[in-house]
């Protein structure tokens, strides 16, 4: 199951760049706000990552930073989730997300699930290093693999069509 892609690599100065962060941004608080309907749904679906994947991945770092940086705090501002106190755990690891996915995709130009399950390893696994650095809690930092793992299936199985349904653009 793998396909070439049609990988971009956003630049700061691209009027694209920002675009296209606007509307994974958007993707990114919708989605919350749809797992949000379901008890627990944003610890079990992990749904502020999603569009993170996808921006980084499909058009780079700088587009999935923007992404990856804008989506917790407009989130936030907008409707107080994520808490305060799980804001800078969540940027960590969008942050990490954003430079997986977009170091992966340049690596390799293609859309292979287990490109897409490295780069969930990998930011999961050093985000919740950061998180139990952060709060001192073991619990804490294996939340997202508790409770999370239907989410992470779903970036995983998600993100890989989503960007087989993208990756001619």
């Amino acid at each position: 199951m793998e396909s070439t892609v049609k990988l971009h690599s956003l630049k700061v100065v691209e009027l694209k760049s920002y675009a296209f962060a606007l509307l994974f941004v958007a993707g990114n608080i919708i989605l919350p706000q749809v797992c949000h309907l379901i008890p627990m749904g944003g610890m079990i679906l992990l749904p502020i990552y999603f569009f993170t994947l996808i921006a980084a991945y499909k058009y780079g770092f700088f587009t999935g930073l923007l992404t990856a940086v804008a989506s917790p705090l407009i989130n936030h501002a907008l409707f107080g989730m994520p808490a305060t106190e799980m804001l800078p755990i969540i940027l960590i690891k969008s942050a990490l997300l954003a430079g997986a996915a977009a170091y992966m995709a340049q690596r390799t130009k293609e859309i292979k699930i287990q490109n897409i399950l490295a780069v969930i390893l990998i930011y999961q696994g050093i985000g919740m290093i950061a998180e139990f650095a952060l709060t001192g809690s073991f619990v804490a930092a294996m939340q997202d693999v508790r409770l999370g793992f239907p989410g992470m299936l779903l970036q995983l199985v998600g993100g890989f069509f989503c960007l087989k349904a993208i990756s001619k653009w």
